[in-house]
């Protein structure tokens, strides 16, 4: 009998280990995309100097900022 819980024991690790394999390689992938998106949304936003590099939240607070004042051009003209 305790063979058959130390192959079980042994079966749940294995699948422990398959499954926050699979959960980080998720991640990962999510994480790639984010940062794929917000280097597009870098390239369409104008910045001083050209090769500024913004961080993920100065590039999400400036895009918000943008769109608000091109909004507000729009509403004015």
């Amino acid at each position: 009998r305790g063979r058959g819980k130390a192959r079980n024991e042994g079966l749940l690790s294995k699948q422990k280990r398959s499954r926050r394999m699979k959960a980080n390689d998720r991640e990962r992938n999510r994480m790639h995309h984010l940062n794929s998106a917000l280097e597009a949304l870098r390239s369409v936003l104008p910045t001083f100097p050209d090769d500024a590099k913004l961080t993920k939240i100065e590039t999400l607070r400036f895009a918000h900022n943008y769109i608000w004042a091109l909004t507000q051009s729009l509403r004015l003209a």
